[in-house]
């Protein structure tokens, strides 16, 4: 389809679902409201990974649908362009290369000072990941742009500084709205802890490219938030492939999928709750690299 319908039509979804928890559910219940607009911030952030690959329309004309963030701290220029780049899958993994990467370096690993190696151990179960994650990210994330922009990468700098003006329309409809801007920093927080589910464990360390990448068979309300991400070997493999045709790509072709990334399976989200809440998946220093 030149036009893909379903997308489009769950992009208006996603704002009508933002609408209604922005202005008609506050003065009913304040709690239901914050669920729902955290619903559709979570939604919004992965329609904006499916218009990063070229849907609702070919190349980049869908971006004016998604280019202000709901979730008020990744702007779409820089998560579509580390996004591309993490899309290297020679660099999966890899500390420097992968912009989507949840190592270290060993040798920055052994210089950190003991409360901050006790917080990124922490980060590294599934409710540290949850509840520190999207702060620890994000400080991360600002510390390399900003880096990038003193060495001079326009490219970075405009893109923040249109992040900051879709910020600010976005800060201005919410104080039009009932609901209480401490609320929707609620709402987006708790939205960035849900999406730090579905990136826990996409991709592991190990000696081929392709036995990095995640299957979680999973197709339940995470599942649809994340538009089927957690069939993530299939959308390594076939990126431009729309989100609802994800599922049965991947049911035609299960064990091709399976044999090709070594196994790396999970049969639900739930099974992962159960593994890794309370306890790390990975180190955090890369546990391929040499330690010197």
């Amino acid at each position: 389809m030149r036009v893909e319908w379903p997308t489009l039509l769950l992009i208006v979804v996603c704002y009508g679902l933002w609408g209604i928890g922005m202005f008609w559910l506050p003065p009913i219940w304040l709690p239901l409201a914050i669920g729902v607009t955290m619903l559709a911030i979570v939604l919004q952030s992965s329609l904006q990974h499916e218009v990063i690959h070229g849907h609702p329309f070919p190349g980049r004309r869908g971006a004016a649908l998604v280019y202000a963030s709901l979730n008020l701290c990744i702007p779409y220029g820089r998560f579509r362009d580390t996004h591309l780049s993490h899309h290297l899958d020679s660099t999966l993994t890899d500390p420097y290369d992968d912009p989507e990467s949840n190592y270290l370096d060993p040798a920055v690993w052994r210089r950190l000072a003991s409360p901050l190696r006790a917080v990124m151990q922490i980060n590294n179960t599934l409710l540290g990941r949850m509840l520190l994650g999207p702060l620890i990210g994000q400080l991360r994330f600002m510390a390399d742009d900003l880096r990038q922009i003193r060495a001079g990468n326009r490219r970075v700098l405009l893109s923040w500084l249109e992040h900051i003006a879709a910020l600010a329309a976005i800060l201005w409809i919410v104080a039009l709205s009932p609901m209480p801007v401490w609320a929707y920093l609620v709402a987006a927080y708790a939205a960035l802890s849900i999406l730090k589910i579905r990136t826990f464990l996409e991709h592991r360390a190990h000696e081929t490219a392709r036995g990095r990448t995640v299957i979680i068979e999973d197709r339940g309300l995470l599942a649809f938030l994340f538009l089927n991400n957690n069939l993530h070997v299939v959308h390594h493999m076939h990126p431009r492939t729309p989100w609802y045709r994800l599922p049965q790509l991947y049911l035609a072709n299960r064990e091709t999928y399976l044999a090709r990334n070594e196994g790396y399976r999970f049969r639900s989200y739930g099974e992962i709750f159960r593994r890794y809440l309370l306890s790390a998946k990975d180190p955090v220093p890369h546990p391929l690299w040499p330690r010197d």
